[in-house]
């Protein structure tokens, strides 16, 4: 399997998104921003198709359509582009434009279906190179202002208080999320990123209370999600984006299953406890 470039080539665009993934999708969860990635995911394939139909590098568009919304969300305010109503209209927006795009290009099957739904296979050496460079950008900032960010992601009150640039911190974060799931739509699709975005940070926050290890268990199910997803795929000849998507819905129902559980002994440990001590 790895004796193909191409494998090679979508094993570490793959890995390295993943990490990139885990480590952003613990705030995207904290922030209550699961649709706003959602959202930037149908934006940037618009991106991408007008990139497609004027000879650009999908890439590019990618980053300059999801970067411009991103401060035209942080402007506007978050919470406007969390009404239900907001969301589709915006969604639907720009999926009918990217398709518009598609239509107008001579390579609109091709493109139509990697920009949907991923092309990690289908990623070239030059491709990981972009993704090495955009991803260590993201996880640099992220780690640069980690403590802000952490403080307002999971105490937003405290952070008012404290007189934290709030406003600046969400605008700021916006633009790494739009460049985050530029990156990862490459990988899985724009309407497939969302698993990548957010489900593997979902099933860590119900693993665990402490930022630190929930990014580490991010990264170890993003990366674990992607690495399953394309053995699956070599072995099947099944998409790759299926595979994905499927281990990282068993990590989050079993990480949910396990949080069950664990709810349910603690009544039962207080009440022996309660019982020893009579």
């Amino acid at each position: 399997m790895l004796q193909y470039d191409f494998m090679q080539h979508a094993f570490e665009a793959g890995t390295i998104v993943a990490v990139m993934c885990g480590v952003i999708g613990v705030f995207v969860i904290a922030r209550h921003l699961s649709f706003i990635a959602h959202t930037f995911s149908h934006i940037g394939f618009s991106g991408a198709s007008f990139a497609v139909l004027v000879g650009w590098n999908p890439i590019g568009g990618l980053l300059l359509f999801s970067t411009l919304s991103a401060f035209a969300i942080g402007g506007f305010g978050v919470k406007i582009f969390r009404r239900e109503v907001t969301i589709s209209v915006v969604l639907s927006f720009f999926l009918g434009l990217g398709l518009l795009f598609i239509s107008l290009s001579a390579k609109k099957a091709t493109a139509m279906y990697a920009l949907l739904f991923g092309s990690v296979v289908g990623i070239s050496l030059q491709n990981v190179l972009d993704i090495v460079y955009l991803s260590a950008g993201v996880i640099a900032v992220l780690l640069f202002f980690y403590k802000p960010l952490k403080f307002d992601s999971f105490d937003p009150a405290g952070a008012q208080a404290a007189r934290l640039p709030v406003r600046l911190l969400s605008i700021g974060f916006l633009v790494l999320l739009a460049i985050a799931v530029s990156e990862a739509i490459l990988i899985v699709g724009a309407l497939l990123v969302f698993t990548l975005m957010t489900a593997p940070a979902a099933a860590a926050r119900h693993l665990t209370h402490s930022v630190g290890r929930m990014v580490l268990i991010s990264v170890l199910f993003g990366v674990l999600g992607v690495w399953g997803g394309l053995a699956l795929s070599y072995y099947t000849n099944a998409p790759v984006s299926f595979f994905i998507t499927s281990l990282e819905a068993v990590f989050y129902f079993g990480a949910l299953g396990w949080d069950w559980l664990r709810d349910r002994r603690k009544p039962q440990e207080e009440r022996t406890t309660e019982g020893s001590a009579a």
